[in-house]
């Protein structure tokens, strides 16, 4: 009871000095009925929110108007901790400030990946150069995004130019799915080598060969002009839907995809419309004999862009041989893009020339063609030797001296010395330790297999001995390196003993300038990164 009657006589007390203000000022005020429950009913202890309609600018709004503000040049020391997805400005274009971001996950193999923040319009070129110069790869040349449907067994290099989002986006909500950053040599391998790319017989007689022109001097011309010659031959193809494969005639032309109803005839009436290479994607396709029961591995299919990826809407093609699907999909590449490739290949080639360090006092350029053998056993200075057998000899009696050099430089008489220089191979991009036959053929498929492109593994059959998997003409071959004693140090060979190496970075570095008893030299190494 007390505690109502002080409250009722500070009520009172309110009410008569409000009057009395009232009257003071000779201001009437009335309180209607919901503010006087407004005001009895709010608690003095929460503040109301004052509407202010003369808005004063603060110092920051005075500052942005007056002087902009100065970028901070480091921003990497500011951030208390790094971020897992990668930002900034791609490929030295800034983003457009009305268009969306979006979160890119891209592998590097089969469990490692990393987060990429893209735009709209960022390209597959873009998102390789981030990556690259995330990893810190010493080079950024050959690299590319693979498309990969794991439940079809697809695969597909995306071009430079494509957009990464728009991609994305054809793809299924719940899918398996994924991007796949690696080593693709052979993406533009076409132009600086098309006659092994575009084979004799796979030409078609229909093309203009004006002038007496070969048809190797023929590809040569279409392909550095951005386009390809009209390709035919025998395809195993399975209709979407279907469990057998069936042996079809098909032509490939800048109007489209065609297959004869009968026999190889290229006559107009004969000639069935499959479909247009700008609404079609061309894929790779692995494990087709399991999947598919494809009568062949060497398998491809082609889809239309807007349809869904499922089994009855591939159209599936298996080659016969591994020279035959690849000209078949770089046929299909040029005939789709064709100046666009063009203009990718060089600006790859430029921006590889930009990062490339530069040697001004040089007088020769990098082509092996500008190498030649000279002979400096003379006093007049040198001479360039003519003879090839004499250029032969010259090469492997140099090979033996600079092997006697190493040998001599790399002999410690410390055992743990020695260790450490026969594992150091451990670290190099080119060994693969515990990989097999078959899944070092894989990786050196998956990567273009091109000319040149190699790895080292251990071997499976004999203890401590190595392999060398080397592509060449669109095949792998391998070389066993064995270990052989000669007093107290050991070294390693291929030869049977003719050519001693003191550990398997000796043996890479001289093999990439001599070719020994390899068919080539070895110039890319098959290589795999953890993003």
């Amino acid at each position: 009871m007390e505690v109502k009657g002080c409250r009722s006589e500070v009520e009172v007390f309110r009410r008569l000095t409000i009057e009395t203000v009232s009257r003071r000022d000779s201001v009437s005020v009335k309180c209607s009925p919901a503010s006087q429950n407004l005001q009895m009913s709010t608690p003095r202890s929460i503040p109301l929110s004052i509407r202010n309609t003369h808005s004063i600018p603060t110092k920051r709004e005075f500052r942005a108007s007056s002087a902009p503000l100065i970028p901070n040049p480091f921003p990497e020391l500011c951030s208390p901790t790094p971020s897992p997805v990668l930002t900034g400005s791609l490929g030295g274009r800034d983003p457009p400030s009305n268009s969306s971001t979006h979160v890119l996950r891209v592998f590097g193999d089969a469990t490692h990946s990393r987060s990429v923040l893209v735009t709209s319009g960022t390209t597959a070129h873009d998102v390789c150069k981030m990556l690259a110069q995330n990893a810190h790869c010493t080079d950024e040349e050959s690299w590319a995004l693979i498309e990969h449907h794991s439940a079809l067994g697809l695969e597909r290099c995306l071009e430079d130019h494509e957009l990464v989002v728009q991609v994305q986006s054809s793809w299924p909500v719940e899918s398996d799915t994924k991007l796949i950053f690696r080593k693709n040599y052979a993406k533009y391998e076409f132009f600086k080598k098309p006659v092994l790319f575009f084979p004799e017989h796979m030409i078609s007689d229909s093309a203009d060969v004006t002038k007496g022109m070969t048809s190797s001097e023929l590809v040569q011309n279409m392909v550095k002009s951005g386009s390809c010659p009209e390709i035919q031959g025998l395809l195993h193809v399975r209709e979407g839907g279907k469990k057998s494969w069936k042996k079809l005639y098909f032509v490939l032309r800048r109007s489209g995809l065609y297959c004869s109803n009968k026999g190889q005839s290229k006559e107009p009436w004969h000639l069935q419309f499959v479909g247009d290479l700008e609404d079609l994607n061309v894929f790779t396709v692995f494990n087709g004999r399991k999947l598919y029961g494809a009568p062949g591995e060497h398998v491809f299919c082609i889809k239309a862009s807007k349809d869904r990826f499922r089994c009855q809407d591939l159209k599936l093609m298996c080659a016969d041989s591994e020279q035959s699907r690849t000209c078949w999909i770089t046929a299909f590449r040029l005939f789709k893009h064709g100046k666009q490739l063009q203009c990718n290949y060089q600006l790859s080639q430029s921006s590889a020339r930009l990062h490339k360090p530069s040697r001004p006092d040089s007088k020769y350029t990098d082509r092996e063609e500008s190498m030649v053998a000279m002979d400096f056993s003379g006093k007049s200075g040198g001479r360039v030797i003519q003879n090839p057998h004499e250029a032969q000899n010259a090469e492997q009696e140099e090979g033996h001296n600079w092997r006697k050099r190493e040998a001599l430089r790399h002999s410690l008489p410390s055992s743990s010395r020695g260790s450490q220089l026969s594992a150091v191979h451990q670290v190099q991009p080119w060994f693969h330790r515990g990989v097999s036959r078959t899944e070092a053929q894989r990786l050196l498929e998956e990567q273009g297999q091109v000319d040149g492109m190699f790895l080292i593994r251990d071997s499976q059959l004999h203890a401590q001995c190595f392999v060398l998997s080397l592509c060449y003409e669109l095949k792998t071959k391998h070389y066993i390196i064995i270990p052989l004693e000669q007093g107290d140090k050991q070294y390693y060979t291929m030869d049977d003993g003719v050519t001693l190496f003191t550990d398997l970075l000796q043996l890479v570095e001289f093999h990439q300038i001599n070719r020994g008893i390899l068919p080539v030299c070895l110039k890319h190494p098959c290589t795999c990164i953890a993003l």
